[in-house]
């Protein structure tokens, strides 16, 4: 996603502290929201990034562009209605939460750039805002993918039938496996990489025809 160089990895620092602190917290809330105290109780209801950074996962992701924070530890039983609908929705939120923070940082990177174009801070502050992005959209398309122990995995639990839980459960199983085999082909890379620069554009787009209008071009180099 991005090249292996120094100015990229402190780049990467804000953005990582940003997308694993909202991805956590979307979880936290939404199973707050539910009825569940666990979340709560464990100091997960939170913003700060410290609460919710693993140490090995965070310099994975900033060296290998691979990486995760400490998981927020939730109850089901404690859901209102539906405990299997209630799952689907908690592990939705991290993604969700991720996609939604990468269009916000998308705005304030328009806007920012539209004041300081040009001057001596303009490529530090787009090396910034370009990570956050990338690392956000990275996060949300990543965890939707539906293999465990990714939140896309509850999300499909959450849509099958229960007929289809022995099968799900098998490949709970072997999901690291699985995963790992991905990561270290270009397989995924196939998948996610064509995926986020589509919702880059998509984004782009969108805010362009919004903002264009009163700011003039969009600013990004």
């Amino acid at each position: 996603m991005f090249g292996f160089n120094l100015p990229t990895i402190i780049a990467n620092i804000p953005a990582l502290m940003i997308g694993f602190a909202f991805h956590e917290f979307a979880h936290a809330w939404v199973a707050d929201r539910l009825g569940d105290p666990t979340p709560r109780s464990q100091g997960r209801l939170t913003l700060n990034p410290l609460v919710h950074l693993d140490l090995f996962g965070t310099l994975m992701a900033l060296l290998y562009q691979f990486g995760w924070a400490k998981p927020v530890m939730t109850n089901p039983r404690y859901y209102k209605g539906n405990m299997r609908r209630g799952h689907m929705q908690v592990a939705l939120a991290g993604p969700i939460m991720n996609l939604i923070t990468a269009f916000v940082a998308f705005v304030l990177w328009y806007l920012t750039m539209h004041w300081i174009h040009g001057s001596a801070w303009s490529g530090i502050i787009r090396l910034i805002f370009q990570s956050i992005v990338l690392m956000n959209l990275g996060l949300g398309v990543f965890n939707l993918l539906p293999i465990p122990p990714l939140d896309g995995f509850a999300v499909l639990r959450g849509i099958l039938p229960v007929r289809f839980d022995p099968q799900l459960h098998l490949l709970e199983q072997y999901g690291m496996i699985i995963l790992v085999i991905l990561l270290f082909t270009d397989i995924l890379g196939s998948v996610l990489f064509p995926t986020i620069n589509g919702i880059a554009y998509t984004y782009q787009t969108i805010i362009t025809l919004v903002l264009s209008p009163f700011l003039g071009p969009m600013w990004l180099s």
